[in-house]
Formats: structure tokens, sequence, C-alpha cells
């Protein structure tokens, strides 16, 4: 018996990691579980060589708060210097149409990488 839950996820990891292969960088990869020291569901994935981790979400019930949170702890667990959130938008099925969600000093680190 499959887990429908589990193949709605993977599903949706596969679409945005090869979305950012194409768009970003071919190096990017999902990462596989690793436990209480989970490092987020895609990797590889820098700005100026600095580190992002994904957090991605293919749920119906949206909970940013946790799902923010997730993503920073994983980007200490990666040695990121900060946690995206990509979450799955009800009725969108084109990577590029989904939703990113992250505080605002993780989004100005990020910009702050990419200025130097």
């Amino acid at each position: 018996m499959t887990n429908r839950s589990k193949q709605k996820g993977t599903a949706f990891e596969t679409l945005i990691k090869d979305y950012l292969q194409q768009r970003w960088n071919p190096d990017i990869e999902r990462l596989t579980l690793s436990g209480s020291k989970d490092r987020g569901d895609i990797g590889g994935f820098r700005v100026n060589g600095k580190l992002l981790t994904w957090e991605l979400k293919n749920c119906s019930a949206i909970s940013l708060a946790t799902w923010i949170k997730e993503a920073q702890e994983e980007a200490k667990n990666y040695g990121a210097i900060a946690g995206v959130t990509c979450f799955k938008r009800k009725g969108k099925a084109q990577a590029g149409d989904q939703y990113v969600c992250m505080t605002l000093d993780d989004f100005l680190t990020i910009l702050d990488a990419a200025k130097e």
C-alpha cells in the first residue's frame, strides 16, 4: 500500500528541484532525511557561494510559523545562511507559480549575500 501524502511530497520536491536546476544551478539536489538533524529538502542552492536550504510543503493546511521555524532549524543543521519555505499553491501546477515564504531577516540575509 502506498502513502498518498508521501507521493505528493515526493512529486512536489521533484518538481521544484527540477525547476531550480533549470533556472539556477544544475548541481541542486534533493536531500535525504537526516533524523533530528534534518537539513531540508533541497540542497546545493548557493547565492554567491553561500548555502540556502529549502523546506518544501505540499499540504492543504498552511502552517507558516511552523514551516519557517523548521526551515530555520534545518538551515543551522545544513550550515546555510537562511532557510526558504516553498509551498504548494492550490490550483497551480507549474513550479514557478508556487509560494515562497521566509522572515524578513532571512530575506535580507539572502540579498546581502547576493550583493557581495
